[in-house]
């Protein structure tokens, strides 16, 4: 399926008119928009119509883009304020909106988070005020000996997962809190071995906090499965002999084959993903020499409901 746009842009100070191409990926989420040069300058009309796409459809991309940094942190502006990550350890030098993900060493130390995405989840859903949503610059890609691309992301919509839910799971949910914690996340078991240890400031930035299991997304009004395995712990105020089989059964079925779109990188994609409608996964079946670089910006969101 296409769909079509016919979007108003400004470029160089003039009014052109451009055909925007959609195209669906045919997964339960996901859509490539095809004809903006994002490194100019975009005008009002054509910022929302890039938006709804993306309220739509919850994860879309733009292939072939070059982009500076700035010209990175200043689109991801236009949608509002941005996060400055906790590890500042992994961001790029001199921006501190630019959250790097990659396995690369430069003088014997990473140059960003090396096993960052390795399970499930939604970014920064442990914190009082979690996300609106992230947009990824893909700058290194790995390939096999076949030319084959590694290192894709796994996207699944909590959407479809909320309402591919029976009725008798979405009562005895309704009205319920389950607890997102950072370091249940942290700490977990990883390919790359322990992370070093939270410092105490750290840990103070991201207690434990209680968000509701079913959100309703701030723009759409949809109804959405707020679980992940990376970081919900358990639900709250709820017998754990009756919680655990629940949230168990609830992180299985938000990931379902049916509610997945995985996307294959290409060096210069430039993708964002909805935060309250989608979590994802990063694919780790490559390593060094095989380098793999991008940067994210990450957007402030607002208290879930």
């Amino acid at each position: 399926m296409r769909l079509r746009y016919s979007l108003l842009q400004s470029k160089m100070g003039e009014g052109i008119y451009i055909m925007l191409t959609v195209k669906p990926t045919g997964a339960a989420l996901g859509a490539e928009i095809v004809g903006v040069d994002l490194s100019q300058p975009l005008d009002e009309s054509t910022f929302e119509q890039i938006v709804n796409v993306w309220h739509e459809h919850e994860v879309i991309y733009f292939r072939h883009q070059k982009l500076t940094p700035e010209q990175h942190v200043r689109f991801s502006q236009r949608f509002g304020a941005l996060e400055l990550h906790v590890r500042k350890d992994c961001c790029r030098p001199g921006f501190h909106e630019l959250f790097v993900v990659s396995n690369i060493v430069q003088d014997g130390k990473p140059i960003g988070s090396q096993d960052a995405g390795l399970f499930w989840h939604s970014d920064l859903c442990y914190l009082d005020i979690p996300s609106r949503g992230s947009l990824f610059y893909a700058l290194e890609v790995p390939h096999d000996a076949r030319g084959q691309a590694l290192g894709d992301t796994r996207f699944a919509s909590a959407t479809a997962a909320f309402n591919a839910l029976s009725d008798d799971v979405k009562q005895k949910i309704a009205n319920r809190n389950a607890i997102q914690s950072y370091k249940k996340g942290y700490y977990r078991e990883r390919n790359a071995g322990p992370r070093k240890p939270l410092s105490a400031a750290q840990e103070a930035l991201t207690p434990d906090v209680a968000h509701p299991i079913v959100r309703t997304h701030p723009f759409t009004g949809k109804k959405c499965l707020f679980v992940n395995d990376g970081y919900t712990a358990r639900i709250e105020d709820m017998e754990p002999a009756m919680a655990e089989p629940l949230l168990a059964e609830l992180i299985t079925h938000s990931t379902k084959p049916e509610f997945i779109y995985q996307h294959r990188w290409q060096v210069g994609d430039f993708l964002l993903w909805d935060n309250c409608s989608v979590q994802h996964q990063a694919v780790a079946d490559y390593q060094l020499p095989l380098r793999r670089h991008m940067e994210r910006t990450t957007l402030t969101g607002s208290k879930p409901f």
